[in-house]
Protein backbone atom coordinates (compact mmCIF):
# COMPACT_ATOMS: atom_id res chain seq x y z
CA UNK A 1 0.00 0.00 0.00
CA UNK A 2 1.44 3.36 -1.08
CA UNK A 3 0.34 6.12 1.37
CA UNK A 4 1.18 9.59 0.43
CA UNK A 5 2.33 11.28 3.76
CA UNK A 6 1.29 15.03 2.94
CA UNK A 7 -0.03 16.15 6.12
CA UNK A 8 -0.23 13.34 8.72
CA UNK A 9 2.61 13.87 11.15
CA UNK A 10 6.12 13.86 10.19
CA UNK A 11 7.44 15.37 6.98
CA UNK A 12 8.75 13.58 4.25
CA UNK A 13 9.71 15.18 0.52
CA UNK A 14 6.68 16.08 -1.50
CA UNK A 15 5.39 13.00 -3.23
CA UNK A 16 7.05 10.64 -1.37
CA UNK A 17 5.37 7.41 -0.65
CA UNK A 18 5.67 4.87 2.20
CA UNK A 19 4.95 1.18 1.66
CA UNK A 20 2.66 -1.23 3.99
CA UNK A 21 2.88 -5.09 3.89
CA UNK A 22 -0.09 -7.10 4.65
CA UNK A 23 -0.06 -10.57 5.74
CA UNK A 24 -2.61 -13.24 6.44
CA UNK A 25 -2.17 -17.05 7.43
CA UNK A 26 -4.41 -19.74 7.22
CA UNK A 27 -3.96 -23.34 8.71
CA UNK A 28 -6.28 -25.97 8.92
CA UNK A 29 -6.27 -29.22 9.98
CA UNK A 30 -8.80 -31.00 6.87
CA UNK A 31 -7.75 -32.06 3.79
CA UNK A 32 -8.95 -29.12 1.75
CA UNK A 33 -7.19 -25.40 0.24
CA UNK A 34 -7.78 -22.38 1.86
CA UNK A 35 -5.92 -20.01 -0.21
CA UNK A 36 -9.62 -17.93 -1.29
CA UNK A 37 -10.02 -17.02 2.44
CA UNK A 38 -5.95 -16.10 2.63
CA UNK A 39 -6.12 -14.01 -0.63
CA UNK A 40 -9.58 -12.64 0.75
CA UNK A 41 -8.35 -12.05 4.00
CA UNK A 42 -5.32 -10.09 2.86
CA UNK A 43 -7.59 -7.95 0.64
CA UNK A 44 -10.41 -6.88 2.69
CA UNK A 45 -7.26 -5.78 5.47
CA UNK A 46 -6.39 -3.50 2.55
CA UNK A 47 -9.33 -2.49 1.81
CA UNK A 48 -10.28 -1.23 5.29
CA UNK A 49 -6.54 0.76 5.68
CA UNK A 50 -8.00 2.38 2.50
CA UNK A 51 -10.83 3.08 3.89
CA UNK A 52 -9.18 4.84 7.16
CA UNK A 53 -6.81 6.70 5.42
CA UNK A 54 -9.18 7.64 2.01
CA UNK A 55 -9.41 11.62 4.12
CA UNK A 56 -5.83 11.69 3.85
CA UNK A 57 -5.08 10.90 0.25
CA UNK A 58 -6.75 9.66 -2.49
CA UNK A 59 -4.03 8.66 -4.55
CA UNK A 60 -3.15 5.26 -2.54
CA UNK A 61 -2.81 1.81 -4.65
CA UNK A 62 -3.76 -1.44 -3.61
CA UNK A 63 -1.05 -4.27 -5.58
CA UNK A 64 0.44 -7.62 -5.89
CA UNK A 65 -2.52 -9.00 -4.19
CA UNK A 66 -0.61 -12.51 -4.20
CA UNK A 67 -0.22 -15.97 -2.97
CA UNK A 68 3.32 -16.23 -1.58
CA UNK A 69 3.24 -19.91 -0.08
CA UNK A 70 1.12 -22.96 0.20
CA UNK A 71 1.91 -26.53 1.45
CA UNK A 72 -0.39 -29.68 1.47
CA UNK A 73 -3.20 -30.36 -1.12
CA UNK A 74 -2.34 -31.47 -4.54
CA UNK A 75 0.84 -28.82 -4.98
CA UNK A 76 3.43 -26.61 -3.06
CA UNK A 77 3.63 -23.16 -4.58
CA UNK A 78 6.50 -21.07 -3.07
CA UNK A 79 8.00 -23.81 -0.81
CA UNK A 80 11.56 -23.78 -1.14
CA UNK A 81 13.14 -27.63 -0.60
Amino acid sequence: IDISREDAGEQHGEGEWLRGRIECTVKVTHKTGVEMEALSGASVAALTIYDMLKALSQEMVIEDVKLVQKTGGKSDIGVVC
